[in-house]
């Protein structure tokens, strides 16, 4: 008996140690489990609600406010999509002075309604952005129209503000340039 209780222990045993080789071998085969960041995720679902007899053009701009001398603009000024589809855009920021800066982005919309129709999935605005003494990067805007938008809606603007907040590393930029 006790023999054959150590065989079915060490069958248990050798079954779980390769039960990992098979799950990934298993994932392969079939693209489950695959590591896909949340964007990907909702990027490869389809999305039934696309109004396809529709077009919405979106405009995109940007503002520094203050005496901040970073430059913030869009990479594409305006794009041309069906309501229910995802967009994906980017906008660019420099920060010319040789201190890092501390900003936080808002948004408005044109027409003001707009707003309630534009769900962003992923935007710069959603958190204070540290740009770094030179540097110069992309900053993402991921969105949807939603098909509820009214149809003498043609046109929306996305108006993007950035704000310099406070815990700034060397003061403030404006200080700073002033300096330099």
């Amino acid at each position: 008996m006790l023999v054959k209780l150590s065989v079915v222990v060490l069958a248990m045993f050798g079954f779980g140690y390769a039960l990992v080789p098979l799950y990934n071998k298993i994932c392969q085969a079939t693209g489950y489990g695959r590591n896909f960041s949340l964007l990907e995720q909702k990027a490869t679902v389809a999305n039934t609600q696309v109004d396809p007899s529709r077009w919405v053009t979106v405009e995109f701009d940007a503002n520094s406010r203050g005496d901040v001398p970073w430059q913030l603009s869009p990479i594409d000024r305006k794009v041309r999509v069906h309501p229910g589809q995802l967009v994906s855009i980017a906008y660019e920021i420099r920060n010319p002075t040789p201190v890092s800066v501390a900003g936080q982005a808002i948004v408005s919309y044109g027409p003001q309604l707009a707003g309630l129709y534009v769900k962003k999935l992923e935007c710069f605005c959603f958190s204070t952005q540290e740009i770094r003494a030179g540097e110069t990067r992309r900053l993402p805007v991921v969105f949807v129209i939603d098909p509820k938008l009214p149809r003498e809606v043609n046109t929306i603007t996305l108006s993007y503000t950035m704000f310099e907040v406070g815990g700034t590393h060397g003061g403030t930029a404006a200080a700073a340039a002033a300096k330099g």
